[in-house]
């Protein structure tokens, strides 16, 4: 896994992925796409996170692999994993979860 962008597994095809895949773009989280198509070690990686399927979108963030997440719970895993990672202009909230809440700072 790059230290500069989460891991993103997906497939062509793939509407969860092309949702999630936008949200992020949307909020400039840097990610390297990864087809599990094209690529059988990635598809092995998401077989044995995913209960032995091909279940996609599968993120990896550090230590934490998540299986079709919210873009709030990667955005979480980038808080606690790799921080540098979190676009500038976004913050989490505080709604007293652990997940939190995330949006664009307001732009004075």
């Amino acid at each position: 896994m790059s230290t500069d962008a989460i891991s993103f597994y997906w497939r062509p095809g793939c509407g969860f992925c092309m949702a999630l895949e936008r949200q992020l773009s949307n909020l400039g989280v840097p990610f390297e796409k990864l087809n599990i198509w094209e690529d059988p070690d990635a598809a092995s990686f998401v077989r044995a996170h995913a209960g032995g399927n091909e279940t996609v979108p599968t993120i990896e963030v550090g230590s934490i692999v998540m299986v079709n997440p919210a873009p709030d719970q990667v955005l979480a895993a980038m808080a606690d994993q790799t921080p540098h990672l979190v676009p500038d202009d976004v913050e989490r909230g505080d709604d007293g979860s652990r997940q939190g809440w995330f949006r664009r700072k307001d732009r004075a």
